[in-house]
């Protein structure tokens, strides 16, 4: 017997859309209004509906005529931007599955999933990303052709199976004009319960699994996340995470085709922040390690000013604090607290949400990993209605999320409309939406595991109280059981100590040991800054890790922290890794999330040590 279940509201006539109707409608309705903008150059440029929608089509018409056929898979491969996009929608259009891949991923990655969806064409940015299908291609038989949208560098490059995306849009174009019907007739083959997108989950252990997302799961979302959020076409996003991550993707493509807002790409992976300065966006969102960033920056900012500002900062950040802590368990604010607000968010706040780039945003989203609470209550307070959200690819991104006028601090908000959502007998979160997705490409075991009697097995481990709101405890495979067979949730613990600025991540150690150790991933600008105030000397990464002052630090913040937990959740021991981590050596996830597998057999020996 499971122990809670949420209100949902399930309609048994729903009619389900399409992304070839839905994208139509939108057009057809904001034909001249911008829907994309990207800068080059320096000087920002904007493309319409009509314009983007007119590439789209020629997109699906070339590749149509190229032979590609209902339910083929095509494979994109770049960091965020227009043609991105257009290669997207063009492949959903015409009944193709569109497949992303991390730009950052590594020519064996990339050869798995082009070889594990049977690609027949494969969208790569640049010269790097073509390089990466040069590795390859003798063992992907299957794959016809590469499209290329970024050629510089490649002028003097020639290959039979090569082409630009400008000869793809020429291409289609032809196409187009010689079968004027092609692009209607086959928008209208595309059935809702189609597969529309195949999403690689990054994961923390194995390969990745192809999750099956359909029209209708994408477009029902699109909806449901509306009912939570307000949304409309007068609001701006900035695209900047991974496009082939269901988090961005829902925002840059699902969403934004629904609601008709306009989307700003970024330059570059590492102009996030200028570009947030310059867009402004009113709807934010990001994993929560870049709200962790920005919380650090702005700390370490306010230790370098002087003191009667760093003095003006701490009164009206305390006038914050306590207008968030109401704010965050709804509720009412006082009258006087109110008046001592609106002095400090005109004296402090409103200038530096404006540096940042904040001063529009209506509400901004951490998604896709847990954020520790201090960084939520320091956005609150600072006036900025940060929420969080929990959901998973299989459930096509979103399962709760907090309501912009009423939240619970410690939760991830309630179940969308339309979601069921309940616990097992061991803590299992289950879920069952229109949203949860057909199964796991050429998996029936893991798609089996994974799908029970219609409802999603989450791996996740929560409580509903009685409101409805979702608690997340854990991952159900890494609760820790100690040795003395109590159960540890390390996810717990290592947020609080995340929450510190010192800290950028932690992996909490324990399973049938005697007590907790850690292994701690500093935050090295903030321990540079620390270094140089006290005149620590330092060459390498490593050494920095290994000073007495540096470790004396860490074990202040570790020693903060175990006094907020129970005696058996205290951590004994801490290692400073000695090394960074990086995405592209397989040992953190595109969305920052440490793979616990890696570190548990890379550190082995320090984990040992230890005990």
């Amino acid at each position: 017997m499971e122990k809670k279940e949420s209100m949902a509201v399930k309609n048994a006539t729903t009619e389900f859309e399409t992304i070839p109707q839905v994208f139509g409608r939108t057009v057809a309705k904001n034909g001249s209004r911008v829907a994309l903008r990207t800068k080059d150059l320096g000087l920002w440029h904007d493309i319409t509906w009509k314009e983007y929608h007119d590439k789209v089509k020629k997109v699906g018409c070339a590749l149509v005529s190229m032979g590609f056929e209902k339910g083929d898979a095509a494979c994109i491969i770049g960091d965020n931007s227009v043609e991105w996009v257009m290669a997207d929608l063009g492949i959903q259009c015409v009944g193709g599955v569109s497949v992303g891949v991390y730009a950052t991923n590594a020519w064996q990655q990339v050869e798995y999933v082009v070889n594990h969806c049977d690609a027949r064409f494969l969208f790569v940015e640049n010269e790097e990303q073509l390089d990466k299908w040069l590795m390859f291609r003798e063992n992907v038989p299957l794959l016809k052709t590469v499209i290329v949208w970024d050629t510089k560098g490649l002028n003097a490059f020639t290959d039979p199976m090569v082409m630009t995306f400008d000869q793809l849009i020429e291409k289609g174009s032809k196409a187009d004009e010689t079968h004027p019907q092609l692009f209607e007739d086959r928008q209208a083959r595309v059935m809702p319960d189609d597969i529309a997108v195949l999403i690689y989950t990054s994961g923390t252990t194995g390969p990745p699994k192809g999750a099956m997302l359909t029209h209708k799961n994408v477009t029902w979302m699109a909806g449901a996340v509306d009912g939570t959020i307000r949304i409309d076409k007068t609001d701006n996003v900035l695209s900047f995470l991974p496009l082939c991550h269901i988090f961005e993707r829902l925002f840059t493509v699902f969403i934004q085709i629904k609601f008709a807002y306009t989307v700003n790409f970024v330059e570059r992976p590492d102009t996030v922040m200028q570009n947030m300065m310059e867009v402004s966006p009113t709807i934010g969102y990001a994993v929560p390690r870049i709200w962790e960033k920005y919380y650090s920056n702005i700390m370490i900012k306010m230790s370098d000013a002087s003191w009667f500002k760093r003095f003006v900062f701490n009164i009206t950040l305390k006038i914050g604090e306590k207008r968030a802590d109401l704010v965050l368990n709804s509720k009412p604010v006082g009258i006087f607290l109110k008046g001592l607000y609106l002095i400090a968010f005109f004296a402090v706040f409103r200038k530096l949400k404006e540096r940042l780039g904040f001063e529009n945003i209506r509400v901004a989203i951490s998604g896709a990993a847990p954020i520790s609470k201090e960084v939520l209550r320091f956005f609150q307070s600072i006036g900025m209605n940060l929420i969080e959200g929990y959901g998973q690819t299989e459930g096509t991104g979103v399962t709760t999320l907090s309501l912009e006028n009423k939240t619970k601090f410690g939760t991830v908000g309630k179940a969308l409309n339309g979601i069921e959502m309940k616990i097992a007998k061991d803590g299992e979160i289950l879920v069952r939406s229109f949203g949860v997705f057909k199964g796991y490409y050429k998996s029936d075991a893991a798609t089996a595991e994974t799908l029970v009697d219609g409802w999603l097995c989450t791996g996740d481990v929560g409580e509903i109280d009685s409101d409805g709101f979702l608690t997340i405890t854990d991952r159900k495979k890494d609760i820790i059981v100690t040795a003395g067979g109590k159960n540890i949730t390390p996810q717990y613990i290592e947020n609080k100590l995340k929450a510190s600025i010192y800290i950028n991540d932690v992996v909490v150690i324990g399973d049938r040991r005697k007590f907790l150790s850690c292994l701690i991933m500093i935050d090295e600008d903030n321990v540079m800054k620390f270094a140089q105030d006290n005149k620590v000397q330092f060459s390498t990464y490593k050494d920095l890790t290994q000073d007495d002052q540096v470790i004396a630090l860490i074990d202040r913040e570790v020693k903060k922290v175990n006094q907020t937990l129970a005696r058996v959740e205290n951590i004994r021991k801490f290692t400073l890794l000695p090394k960074r981590l990086y995405e592209e050596d397989g040992e953190v996830t595109p969305t920052m999330k440490i793979k616990r597998k890696f570190v548990h057999e890379a550190f082995k020996e320090l984990i040992e040590a230890m005990y």
